[in-house]
């Protein structure tokens, strides 16, 4: 089943952790319409990005595989609106995130995680997109300024 034009349920929802520890990983009611609205928005990360092909590592977590993989339960990965990506084909992660937070895209954040991915997330019903832009590395987690 696809939620947009180029990402599917399938992959919004594959978890290794989830596989290699035989935990639940499917999105309820409400978070299946969130994960719609989370894959519009990476339709635009997807533009942005010339068309060219992004890599999810990580979609839609349920509470127990949110866990597991070490995140507070109220990442946005929980409700089904946040991913987290690579684009190889576009340039460097570093590039790429630069371009997106320079962008215009209605997202919440968009964070460069350790120089290896980039997590997008896109603001719940009804709230507004605070576009924050952050960094985490080594040295803690800081605002990045555009």
């Amino acid at each position: 089943m696809y939620l947009s034009e180029h990402f599917s349920l399938e992959e919004m929802c594959h978890s290794n952790t989830a596989i290699r520890l035989q935990l639940k990983n499917e999105p309820n009611e409400e978070q299946l319409t969130n994960l719609h609205r989370l894959c519009e928005g990476l339709e635009d990360v997807r533009t942005k990005l010339g068309g060219l092909p992004i890599i999810i590592s990580s979609g839609f977590r349920s509470i127990p595989v949110n866990r597991a993989v070490g995140s507070k339960d109220t990442s946005y990965h929980t409700d089904g609106l946040a991913a987290d990506l690579i684009c190889p084909a576009y340039g460097s992660v570093d590039d790429t995130f630069v371009d997106l937070a320079r962008s215009s895209i209605e997202f919440d954040k968009c964070i460069l995680e350790f120089n290896s991915w980039i997590h997008i997330q896109f603001p719940k019903e009804g709230e507004k997109p605070r576009r924050q832009t952050l960094v985490i590395d080594k040295e803690g987690v800081r605002a990045y300024v555009r």
